[in-house]
């Protein structure tokens, strides 16, 4: 198959697109590399079974072009991070919405299936114990930036859902948890590489707030192996999917945790909201994903613990020039 993974020099995207060049298919990228990087492709550059369009899925014609090719769309492509949706409101919701309307009127001219990426941002400050995909939002004033990227995430869902039920286009949408690994930044917010990062140059570790916050984190080789399968399965079309880890962690523990696998003597540095990001800055206090409907469908369980998963990042950018 002829697949198009937009956001494809992105973390996750260029993951996605060596798990589908490894079984057989033919992949074009598209990504406009605002937040992709193009070192994340570089090794596939040169491939026939590989193609990568420089562009924006803001651009109607580019986005036609490569979804009048494709049997099947990932659509990753999106602003991401904490900080930069708080950074640049507008740009990232310009990208989060009006992108998201372009791919989804493409793919439903040639009839092309697309699954989404989401984020478990969507449910906002739910904390019950097992977040699944029905329950409820709860969000903050919607003139708080921080809340911008779950109502663009909200919105792509249901765009996703109503093709699929009003014009019977093969849609799936999959709610990501803190998914982390090789190649994933710490420039826009992403708490993992940017803790190794700092304890790596024996630079304070960084805790915005008062590091009680809980998040599970997932390794990107089991999310991608679950992308490619949902795709292709017609029991997943119309549906959501979260897609993550059940391991608990504090953001403070997270911080030890690195502190102990670099063998770093970074100090634990404490930083309220307000001085990291804006006054106001609301955060979750938890977020523990119920992944048990992806299980039932396809036999998602993630293959790493977080430990094993900080070392991989540790390797990473200990080996990086």
């Amino acid at each position: 198959m002829n697949i198009l993974v937009t956001g494809g020099a992105g973390f996750i995207g260029s993951h996605l697109a060596d798990h589908l060049l490894a079984r057989g298919h033919t992949v074009t990228v598209i990504d406009d590399l605002s937040t992709g990087r193009h070192a994340n492709i570089e090794h596939l550059l040169g491939r026939p079974d590989f193609e990568f369009v420089l562009g924006s899925i803001l651009n109607p014609d580019v986005v036609d072009d490569v979804v009048s090719r494709a049997e099947g769309v990932f659509h990753l492509a999106a602003a991401v991070g904490v900080q930069l949706i708080v950074d640049h409101p507008l740009r990232s919701l310009a990208t989060n919405i009006r992108g998201s309307e372009i791919v989804f009127e493409k793919a439903n001219k040639y009839g092309t299936p697309v699954l989404v990426t989401s984020s478990s941002e969507i449910y906002g400050k739910n904390r019950s114990d097992r977040l699944g995909e029905d329950d409820d939002r709860i969000l903050g004033s919607p003139l708080k930036s921080r809340w911008s990227y779950s109502e663009a995430k909200a919105i792509d869902e249901i765009l996703a859902y109503t093709y699929w039920k009003e014009k019977g286009l093969p849609t799936v949408i999959v709610r990501l948890f803190n998914t982390v690994g090789p190649r994933q930044t710490g420039a826009y917010g992403m708490v993992v590489p940017r803790f190794v990062a700092q304890a790596l140059r024996g630079e304070p570790i960084t805790v915005f707030g008062d590091g009680a916050q809980t998040r599970c984190f997932c390794y990107v080789g089991d999310i991608v192996s679950a992308l490619a399968l949902l795709i292709t399965d017609p029991d997943a079309h119309g549906r959501v999917f979260n897609l993550g880890s059940a391991e608990e962690v504090s953001i403070a523990e997270l911080a030890e945790v690195v502190r102990e696998e670099t063998g770093s003597a970074s100090k634990v540095r404490f930083v309220p909201y307000e001085q990291a990001y804006e006054e106001g800055f609301e955060d979750m206090a938890r977020r523990v994903p119920d992944t048990s409907r992806a299980h039932d469908l396809i036999g998602f369980e993630p293959s790493l613990s977080l430990r094993e998963i900080v070392r991989l990042v540790i390797e990473e950018q200990r080996s990086a020039p």
